[in-house]
């Protein structure tokens, strides 16, 4: 198979040899044509200025005109250079010609035309001598009547002889341009190899393939820009993530902080988008090719079900730990009273059971929550607060039964972001934090106020967008529980808000 550079070069060398060929063909006719209009005007002025000498109209009026007339058509011939010149009668009878055997005869062309209408008439035409370019002009006596004419004429041989001698600068010029060409096409065939790396037509194309299979076939989404921040590359993953990705940035249906990612105006690693119902994880890469940045490379990766996993591990394992304290406690308060038996308090051993149960926050949780995860989720958050100095209650109103709500997970992840965000407003300081989940005919009712500092009125939309977060900075993202609230209870047709009630209190409904 001959290889692309030489498909390239002899291609290029075609297309010179073509051009050159083209343009010498033209050049030649074109200056054939010239000098054959050249010669034409040349004979026929030097026709006319036969045609008009006195001698020559006295001469028709002697007994025998060619005597006059031979001589005098030689001598112009010789002065002009002109191959013949030939002088006739109106019938076309020669009286002067270069071969003088034909003197007396009719003329081999026709000039019937010229003595018809007495006009002048160039051309070329075959003779006795060969093919000529010439000219014929009448003769006219002192009364205007035509009574001959003269007829001059260059041979063809005459005329391509100048032309050939006329051609070796053209030749030097087209073997100048050749050369050119092939000079120019060397260094294109060279340019493109490199540009090419040195590939063929059919690797590049298995490349693309390969690239185009890879590229498609990968789970990430991958987003490619160029240095004007237009989409040149979209994957099938990053369509099914984002939507219909056009070229341009600005026309994506995306939020605003997925655009500052997408853009570079919110630089880093690992950039945690909330995008729809999906929490998506960006990476922002520039582009360098033989050391210079072309553009960027994003890859987009889908943590939705990592984060709601991730939540209910954390979830689980706070119950797992609140579970632990109060297997410990029980164990110690069983001790106690085992110890209180031995020792013969029996009254003191009943009051310190009743006191007990009394007390116990679970049993009191149980009755009212009788969902289990989501109570599950409440005796671990009480657990989390108690830890933290903090006391969480359950408000009087709450009553949620078993088996009423649709989607439990969708109930934690709004009840358990709440008090996690009412926890951390505390910051460790004492303080109460209350609790009301109440399910109806609407959907789930949830209000979570504590005893911190409230929020700024200034701050009142903005604690609901993603990446906004008033507390010191930790290692991990930030600013996505109170955003994951509000998009899942917008998802299902709800709501939530927050107001200020001797600190910050979050009302949600999750139909």
């Amino acid at each position: 198979m001959v290889r692309l550079g030489t498909q390239l070069f002899v291609l290029q060398m075609v297309i010179v040899l073509l051009a050159v060929g083209g343009t010498a063909t033209v050049w030649a006719v074109h200056t054939r044509n010239q000098l054959d209009a050249l010669h034409q005007q040349r004979a026929l002025a030097i026709a006319q200025s036969v045609a008009g000498l006195p001698q020559v109209r006295e001469a028709f009026n002697r007994r025998n005109p060619e005597t006059v007339l031979q001589p005098l058509a030689l001598g112009v011939q010789q002065a002009t250079g002109a191959d013949y010149v030939v002088i006739a009668n109106n019938e076309q009878t020669r009286y002067a010609h270069p071969n003088a055997a034909l003197i007396g005869k009719k003329l081999s062309t026709d000039g019937a035309t010229v003595l018809r209408t007495g006009r002048s008439w160039v051309g070329t035409e075959t003779g006795t001598i060969g093919t000529t370019v010439r000219g014929k002009a009448p003769i006219f006596d002192e009364y205007g009547n035509v009574i001959g004419l003269a007829s001059v004429g260059v041979l063809q041989t005459t005329v391509m002889g100048q032309l050939w001698t006329a051609l070796p600068p053209l030749l030097w010029t087209a073997l100048a341009v050749l050369l050119a060409g092939l000079a120019a096409a060397a260094l294109i065939t060279a340019r493109i190899r490199r540009q090419t790396f040195g590939l063929e037509p059919g690797e590049i194309a298995a490349l693309l393939e390969q690239r185009e299979g890879v590229l498609h076939g990968v789970k990430e989404g991958v987003l490619a820009f160029d240095l004007t921040g237009r989409v040149t590359l979209v994957n099938d993953a990053a369509r099914e993530l984002l939507g219909d990705v056009g070229p341009d940035l600005a026309g994506m249906p995306v939020s605003d902080r997925l655009r500052d990612v997408l853009g570079g105006a919110d630089p880093g690693e690992d950039k945690i988008v909330l995008h729809g119902d999906r929490v998506l994880v960006l990476n922002r890469t520039p582009v360098s090719v033989r050391g210079q940045q072309r553009g960027w490379v994003v890859t987009l990766r889908d943590r939705t079900e990592l984060v709601r996993l991730a939540r209910e591990l954390d979830d689980t394992s706070s119950a797992t730990e609140a579970l632990r304290a109060q297997a410990h406690e029980f164990a110690n308060r069983m001790h106690t009273v085992v110890g209180l038996l031995e020792l013969g308090e029996h009254d003191a051993a009943i009051a310190f059971i009743t006191r007990s149960t009394r007390s116990t926050y679970a049993a009191g949780l149980r009755e009212r929550v009788q969902e289990p995860t989501l109570a599950a989720l409440l005796l671990a958050k009480s657990a989390e607060a108690a830890e933290r100095g903090a006391t969480l209650e359950l408000a009087a109103d709450s009553s949620v039964r078993e088996g009423t709500l649709r989607d439990p997970q969708d109930a934690v992840l709004v009840v358990g972001n709440l008090v996690a965000n009412a926890i951390d407003a505390l910051d460790g300081a004492p303080g109460t934090i209350e609790v009301s989940v109440r399910a109806d005919a609407d959907g789930l009712h949830v209000r979570v106020g504590d005893s911190g500092p409230g929020i700024a009125p200034g701050l009142v939309e903005e604690v609901f967008r993603e990446g906004f977060t008033t507390k010191a900075a930790h290692s991990g993202p930030r600013g996505l529980g109170l955003a994951l609230t509000r998009q899942a209870c917008l998802r299902r047709g709800g709501w939530v808000r927050v107001r200020n009630s001797g600190g910050a209190v979050f009302t949600a409904l999750l139909p």
